[in-house]
C-alpha cells in the first residue's frame, strides 16, 4: 500500500483520530461474508451498494470463497466471503458506518458472536494506520488468522501483503486453511 502521514501523525498526539478524514483518497480493504438466506445475491448487492457509496471507489473485488464457519455455534451454514480493495475519501470510522449501514440494509443482527449472518462487513485496513481502538481496531485484530479473509484477498492480489507479511503466506498458516475453496465458475457471485 502506498504510504501516507497516519492522522496520528498529522494530528501530533497518541492515539489516531479515527474521525478524520483523509486530504486525498487512502487505500483500505474490507471482507464481506454471508450465511444465510441468498448469500450470492447479498454479496452482489453489497458489493453495488459500496460502489454507490460516497466517497468509496472501488479498485478490486476477490472471487468469492465458500468456506465453513469458524467459531459461533454448531451446525452454521457454510459462508460466502470476499474481499474488496478500494479508494476512499472517508474517515475511518465513517467507512465502517457505512459497511453497517449496508449491513442493516440486508437486516443484519448481533445476538451471537461468531453467529449467522445475512451479513458482515469488516473493515481490514485502513492506509497504514494502527489503532487499538474498541469500536475500530485496526488493522482487523484477528484477519492475519483467517484464511476466509486472506485467500480471497490473495487470489484477487497476490502480491498484497498485511502488517508486512504477504497475505497468501499468512493464508497458507492460518488454522482455517484447508476450507476455503472458490465459488465454482458460473455461480453467482460478485467475484467469481
Amino acid at each position: 500500500m502506498t504510504s501516507h502521514a497516519s492522522p496520528a501523525d498529522e494530528a501530533g498526539h497518541q492515539g489516531p483520530d479515527l474521525d478524520r478524514v483523509p486530504h486525498v483518497p487512502v487505500p483500505a480493504v474490507l471482507a464481506l461474508g454471508a450465511n444465510l438466506g441468498d448469500a450470492a445475491a447479498t454479496l452482489t448487492e453489497a458489493v453495488r451498494q459500496l460502489a454507490e457509496a460516497p466517497g468509496i471507489e472501488l479498485t478490486g473485488v476477490s472471487p468469492v470463497a465458500v468456506t465453513q464457519p469458524v467459531g459461533g455455534p454448531p451446525g452454521q451454514p457454510d459462508y460466502l466471503n470476499l474481499v474488496l480493495t478500494l479508494m476512499t475519501r472517508l474517515s475511518p470510522r465513517a467507512l465502517l458506518a457505512a459497511g453497517q449501514e449496508i449491513e442493516r440494509t440486508h437486516h443484519r443482527t448481533r445476538e451471537v458472536r461468531w453467529g449467522p449472518r445475512t451479513l458482515d462487513i469488516d473493515v481490514i485496513t485502513y492506509d497504514d494506520l494502527t489503532s487499538d481502538e474498541p469500536d475500530l481496531t485496526l488493522p482487523h485484530p484477528r484477519a492475519h488468522l483467517r484464511a476466509f479473509v486472506l485467500t480471497p484477498w490473495s487470489w484477487m492480489d497476490p502480491e498484497a501483503t498485511l502488517s508486512g507479511a504477504l497475505v497468501a503466506d499468512l493464508a497458507a498458516q492460518a488454522d482455517d486453511a484447508g476450507s476455503v475453496r472458490r465459488l465454482p465458475t458460473g455461480t453467482e457471485g460478485p467475484g467469481s
